[in-house]
């Protein structure tokens, strides 16, 4: 009896013992998580651009082929490699000689035939006077009369030779129909160079100012008609093959009258100043061509935005809280992106996203980062 009574007495203990431990357990205070520590940025009103991303390809406004218009023998090459002329400058001369030689014939020609005309003419005078007094027959005087009409046809044709043979004269002087670039040297003195124009005496490129040429996909016409409707032109700037680096700005002039049915795009021409010479014929840029402007939007860095598949959404911090919540990117430029979702001065975070959740505590360690739409780092202005 007695051992049974000590065996109850040892399971009441062990009871009572379990019980004190289980509800130190239960009442016993969690250790605080350890706060994680993110950058942030404050979302700003403010403005940004609307951009068309293009390829395009520098085109001269005006590339002149000069060919000759006569035969004959080079004989002065004026132009030296990659000078530039202006318009007039002296090119290439052509021996004139027999030019001068042709003109000289026609020019004889003419005057022997002037006076001719004008001695047909003092004869019909003469006929009309003698007609007038019954001295000759009617039809002497009707065959001066037409033969004058021949004279003057006479001169007429040589008026017209003598004409053709000094432009073929001023042809032999060639000089530059624009102002631009001369390319490599075509022809050297001693050449003979053919009528036909099958050898090009140089070639001359117009580089300020010049155009680049870009494509515009269809469904974007009626944003770019409505943006030149608004202003007068729309800004397009042009960057380099890497489109990191922005060459030169300038404005759309202009839209094709047609779609490329093969492509779905229409051609738009830019035009830029391009005074000191970035941009170069055929070269190969990409365009962005601002269509529109959005004004007090909400903008935070591109960097605070996160992607759920389909879905983005951003970390908003509130009194070192974090809280997930969705947005709807919009327009980006450089390194800021508009949003919808998150409304100005909300702050938001931009790094350790490995580590955030919802409701996360979080311990700020920068000052805000201003959100104000700027460049890419390597743009030039």
């Amino acid at each position: 009896m007695r051992v049974v009574l000590w065996s109850l007495l040892l399971l009441v203990l062990a009871l009572a013992f379990a019980l004190v431990l289980h509800y130190a357990a239960a009442n016993k205070v969690a250790p605080a998580p350890k706060k994680i520590t993110v950058t942030s940025a404050t979302a700003k009103k403010g403005n940004i651009g609307v951009y068309l991303d293009a390829i395009g390809t520098v085109t001269p406004v005006y590339t002149a082929s000069i060919t000759s218009q006569v035969t004959g023998l080079v004989v002065a090459v004026h132009y030296t490699e990659g000078q530039r002329v202006a318009k007039g400058d002296p090119l290439v001369d052509i021996d004139p000689r027999p030019f001068r030689a042709t003109l000289l014939q026609a020019q004889g020609a003419l005057e022997r035939d002037e006076n001719l005309l004008a001695q047909a003419e003092m004869d019909v005078e003469r006929y009309r006077a003698a007609w007038a007094r019954r001295a000759i027959a009617k039809q002497i005087l009707d065959d001066q009369e037409k033969l004058v009409l021949q004279d003057k046809g006479t001169v007429k044709n040589d008026q017209g030779m003598v004409d053709f043979d000094q432009v073929q004269l001023d042809f032999c002087h060639i000089t530059a129909p624009i102002a631009g670039r001369v390319g490599l040297r075509l022809v050297d003195p001693g050449n003979v160079v053919q009528s036909a124009g099958t050898v090009t005496l140089a070639v001359i490129t117009q580089l300020e100012p010049i155009t680049v040429v870009f494509t515009i996909p269809e469904d974007s016409i009626d944003q770019v008609e409505a943006g030149m409707r608004k202003r007068a032109n729309l800004t397009t700037d042009a960057f380099d093959r890497t489109a990191l680096t922005k060459i030169a700005s300038g404005k759309l002039l202009t839209l094709d009258n047609q779609i490329d049915t093969t492509t779905g795009t229409v051609k738009g021409r830019a035009l830029f100043e391009n005074k000191n010479d970035a941009l170069f014929p055929n070269q190969f840029v990409n365009t962005r061509l601002l269509v529109n402007t959005l004004t007090g939007v909400a903008l935070i860095p591109s960097s605070a935005i996160q992607q759920n598949g389909q879905a983005s959404f951003a970390y908003v911090i509130q009194n070192n809280i974090v809280q997930m919540r969705s947005i709807k990117p919009g327009v980006t430029e450089g390194s800021v992106t508009q949003v919808d979702g998150i409304n100005p001065g909300e702050v938001v975070a931009t790094s350790s996203f490995d580590k955030l959740q919802d409701k996360a505590a979080v311990n700020v360690s920068n000052k805000p980062v201003s959100t104000s739409p700027s460049p890419s780092p390597s743009s030039t202005p």
